[in-house]
């Protein structure tokens, strides 16, 4: 969520700042500004609500100039949707500021600020981080020492970009559980909150860690650590190739998205997996010996990377014998948890920035966890650098706010590091070979599934007046169950609640009527009558069933039940395989009700804030 672009050059710095923020729409927004030090001394300041290209439009019209400028993308945490509250925030016509994250403690300092004379303007924490630094500068300090002093006064997450009037060479960035990055040019240097968003300007990157303080010029960037020492960061060269204006043909990225997950799952397991199991260090240099020693795994995630932990618990004390704990990240955080006897930490996060999940790697890593693993899709982003053991799922950019791709490539991650653990535990050989044989075919298998597309669209039509729906599922489908309604009220706002179909006489039978579809993931496997008891119980109370079986599941449909039927695939991937339906059908029912499918109200790609 939220984006931040800021570049020190010699040219004219507006179009690297608007191309980098379009970059970042991806990530959900409300607003956008931009501010630049103009060579006649002026700090301009332009902002819009709306999309980016609103507030491009309107810096066309101003013909605005500058050399060093600051932008940013809003997604509002405090204050409404307005101008006003959009960034960059100034104080007292010297200092802008751009800012992701929250200032926790912004009501005390704004009251200290407001008895010293500082008037305001908005409704946002962020405003108070400008007139803190505007302070700090009036007792003579350069813009340097000025931050390092006012990031002291700050509780909560920040990641935050400053310029000074007074000084227009430089801009100065902070980072605290908020991921910026700096891009490295030729006599001009750039940050970002991602770096997605300078790829058309540089390769080379520096990401700033936890605490960091950094000055950066036209030539020069130095770096200081939380106690205000000169540090040294790693200059990493990226290889990620992604033109954030290419759909592919496509109507949507998420559409797009869904269709490149064979491609992704094939480059997932690619040099990972053998004819007969792993490939070694798949999991990283030394992984084997952790493994060996593991008796415990404890899961930390949020959202969609949470169902993929709910799937792997399955898999993992099914078939590897190792029992495992899932919990959200954000609650995980916030209560005492017991940690078990040679326990492995796994945390999982598209982005690997996820605000609730890297604060509860910290918090683990000084409870005496064994070890930490992350399965993350983006190189060099804080969960990856932070983590003992790293798992890279090779999704590719993904831009759609709902997440698919990140989604199947994290499943497959998770078993094969099933088969890891396994293989340490005395995994039966016909399970081994099971999933080895599995994972092989399941690249066609996603592309055989996608070729139920045409009915699936059919099918949506019918949801064009509905207002809730349900979703079942048994055994490992009921994580998949969760993403599927997770899914659907996303993108197309029709609330959608998933239960395991056991817990059907339990209460949420009471909602079955002709107006609740019931949508139910049906594969051929041991669970498969118990499953069918649960369909007549919700075809005896008059409901009307939507049902994604396998083509041997001999399901018969008539007027209160329509069945979909996905290709027949080996258990230990049928999680895997009845995502890409329920997917389909929450895409093709948000066209339906003429949502924003690729940005849906409200949310935001890579949660940076708690």
């Amino acid at each position: 969520m939220c984006g931040i672009v800021g570049a020190v050059a010699e040219r004219n710095v507006v179009e690297i700042l608007l191309e980098g923020l379009k970059r970042l729409e991806y990530r959900g927004y409300d607003s956008a500004g931009v501010a630049l030090l103009q060579s006649d001394g002026n700090l301009t300041r332009i902002r819009r609500t709306g999309k980016v290209q609103e507030l491009a439009d309107a810096v066309a019209n101003s013909e605005a100039l500058g050399s060093t400028g600051i932008a940013h993308t809003r997604w509002a945490t405090h204050g409404g949707v307005t101008e006003a509250n959009a960034h960059p925030h100034f104080s007292s016509e010297r200092v802008a500021v751009v800012h992701n994250g929250i200032i926790e403690n912004y009501v005390s300092l704004r009251n200290q600020l407001t008895e010293k004379g500082y008037r305001f303007t908005s409704d946002t924490d962020t405003e108070t981080i400008a007139h803190t630094v505007h302070e700090e500068l009036k007792s003579g300090k350069n813009l340097l020492n000025a931050v390092q002093s006012a990031v002291n006064t700050f509780h909560g997450a920040y990641g935050t970009v400053i310029m000074d009037k007074e000084d227009p060479s430089r801009v100065v960035v902070a980072r605290s559980g908020s991921p910026l990055v700096i891009g490295l040019g030729l006599g001009e240097n750039f940050i970002a909150s991602d770096q997605m968003a300078l790829l058309p300007v540089t390769r080379r990157f520096i990401f700033l860690e936890e605490g960091d303080v950094a000055e950066i010029t036209r030539r020069t960037v130095d770096i200081f650590d939380k106690h205000g020492a000169p540090v040294e960061r790693e200059v990493v060269e990226s290889n990620i190739e992604h033109d954030a204006g290419d759909k592919g043909g496509y109507r949507h990225y998420m559409l797009k998205e869904i269709h490149e997950q064979p491609t992704v799952v094939r480059n997932a397991l690619q040099q990972r997996i053998t004819e007969t199991g792993l490939a070694p260090d798949v999991f990283g240099e030394g992984a084997d010996a952790i493994f060996k020693q593991v008796k415990h795994v404890q899961i930390i995630a949020c959202g969609t990377s949470y169902h993929a932990g709910m799937t792997a618990r399955y898999w993992l004390e099914q078939y590897a014998n190792v029992s495992c704990n899932v919990e959200i990240a954000s609650e995980f955080r916030y209560r005492k948890s017991v940690v078990h006897p040679n326990s492995l930490l796994i945390t999982i996060s598209q982005s690997g920035e996820t605000a609730d999940t890297l604060a509860a790697l910290r918090l683990a890593k000084e409870s005496g966890y064994m070890s930490s693993l992350t399965i993350c899709n983006v190189p060099g982003s804080s969960l990856v650098r932070e983590s003992d053991l790293a798992f890279m799922t090779r999704a590719g950019a993904e831009i759609g706010v709902a997440s698919t791709k990140a989604f199947t490539t994290q499943l497959t991650a998770f078993l094969m590091l099933t088969l890891a653990l396994g293989k340490e535990n005395g995994m039966l050989e016909s399970d081994e070979s099971g999933i080895v044989a599995a994972l092989h075919s399941l690249p066609a298998k996603l592309e055989e599934t996608l070729a139920i597309t045409n009915g699936i669209e059919d099918l949506a039509e019918e949801f064009a007046d509905k207002n809730h729906s349900l979703f079942l599922g048994r055994g490992d489908q009921y994580p998949i169950a969760m993403e599927g309604a997770l899914k659907l009220k996303e993108i197309s706002y029709i609330h959608a609640e998933a239960y395991a179909s056991g817990e059907l006489k339990h209460g949420p039978l009471a909602l079955i009527d002709d107006e609740m579809p019931v949508i139910v993931v049906a594969p051929n496997n041991e669970l498969l009558e118990k499953l069918k008891s649960n369909v007549e119980e919700v075809r005896a109370r008059g409901g009307i069933m939507y049902v994604f079986a396998d083509k041997d599941a001999a399901f018969e449909g008539d007027e209160s039940m329509r069945v979909i039927n996905v290709p027949h695939c080996d258990s230990p991937i049928a999680p895997i395989i009845y995502t890409l339906p329920l997917q389909l059908l929450s895409y093709y029912v948000a066209l339906i009700k003429g949502t924003d499918v690729d940005q849906p109200r409200n949310l935001a790609k890579s949660v940076t804030v708690e």
